[in-house]
């Protein structure tokens, strides 16, 4: 099932944070193109490497958060973060999703460090910290419906499927990932559940009863 949109009919904010994120994202990955393995060496999160210099190589901690295997790796990151990014802005504000989103970026790594201190495979991408969102969106919004493409057409199935199964997937893919002895693709799989598992506990700081405004005549 390939989600395609959601309901935001109930959004109230234009969300410009998420906006930037698609950009920078986009943006960085094109200079990334162009600078090649020399690039992705430096400014990639290689676990050994920050351990053995935590603080010359700490920058990395973040630029790896904007940064992409493929077109795939980007083009389905940036589709979950377009499609649930917005509304969990809308309900944290702009400042608050900012440093949300930020945060369960560094969970996420911090998690994948924890379970792999001795590799010297780069980890990249925005996987963590969009899980994070995804975490946010499934306390959020539990009843919201998500259009899915199945087939040859749109259908509407509850968040909490789409999300679910995402989960299930990367919680077993982790599980296989630790569990083997060898390297599996250079996916950071536990990065995936830091993240969701860091949004869903930050969602419950991060939240506010923002009540719709009253209509005026």
């Amino acid at each position: 099932m390939l989600p395609v949109g959601d309901d935001n009919s109930s959004r109230r904010t234009v969300p410009l944070v998420t906006y930037a994120l698609l950009a920078l994202n986009v943006a960085f990955f094109l200079v990334e193109l162009s600078g090649g393995d020399a690039f992705v060496e430096k400014w990639a999160f290689v676990p050994s490497r920050f351990l053995a210099d935590p603080i010359g190589d700490s920058l990395t901690l973040f630029t790896a958060m904007f940064m992409h295997a493929g077109w795939l790796h980007l083009g389905s990151n940036m589709l979950y973060l377009w499609i649930f990014g917005d509304n969990v802005e809308d309900r944290f504000g702009h400042f608050k999703f900012t440093a949300f989103y930020l945060l369960c970026g560094l969970a996420a790594t911090f998690a994948q460090l924890a379970f792999s201190s001795g590799s010297n495979v780069p980890n990249l991408g925005a996987s963590g910290a969009i899980a994070g969102v995804l975490g946010a969106y499934i306390l959020l919004f539990p009843k919201g419906n998500v259009r899915v493409l199945q087939g040859q057409r749109v259908i509407q199935v509850p968040a909490l499927i789409v999300i679910g199964i995402w989960i299930v997937l990367q919680l077993f893919s982790g599980i296989g990932s630790v569990a083997s002895t060898a390297q599996t693709g250079g996916v950071a799989y536990m990065a995936h559940i830091g993240g969701f598992v860091a949004g869903f506990a930050l969602t419950f700081l991060f939240r506010g009863n923002r009540a719709r405004p009253a209509s005026t005549a």
